[in-house]
């Protein structure tokens, strides 16, 4: 399998289960992205019999990238990742989980959201609606400046 095929977060990455894809919860953070967030084209799940990921097409992206897609899976442990790609290949994520080089909630600064050098995220709720919020405010603040070095420079978002 590679890299690309993963879903959820990298088993490289956790040093502990993250039980299974909480759908539910997943469903909340669909509601609300399409609700609050104008440039959302769509949001589905990667699979109507097995669903393991959310994912949200923009119509457009940061700077020049006329496009990008959020992936996002959400577990019944409350751990979580949120990744972002744009049509340039830029990548960054929020995620929670155990791991032994991060800390248990940290940020993957673009462009290639390196796992090595993760940094604690500036999101600190655990709500999924909440976390859900924090990442598309601070995605749009990016996107409105044009800047993704403001990503996760917010105090305790949303």
């Amino acid at each position: 399998m590679k890299d690309d095929d993963i879903v959820g977060v990298p088993p490289v990455e956790c040093s502990a289960d993250l039980g299974k894809p909480d759908v539910t919860s997943m469903g909340v953070i669909r509601d609300l992205v399409l609700r609050e967030e104008p440039l959302v084209e769509s949001a589905d799940f990667d699979s109507v019999l097995s669903p393991q990921e959310l994912r949200v097409w923009f119509r457009d992206g940061v700077g020049d990238a006329d496009w990008c897609r959020l992936e996002c899976t959400w577990y019944t442990s409350g751990a979580y990742r949120f990744h972002f790609v744009d049509e340039h290949d830029v990548n960054w994520r929020f995620d929670r989980h155990p791991t032994p080089h991060s800390p248990e909630q940290h940020f993957h600064s673009p462009p290639n959201a390196p796992s090595e050098t993760a940094v604690r995220s500036c999101i600190q709720v655990t709500e999924p609606r909440l976390v859900a919020r924090a990442v598309i405010k601070l995605w749009r603040r990016a996107y409105d400046t044009g800047d993704l070095g403001t990503l996760n420079t917010a105090t305790d978002p949303p």
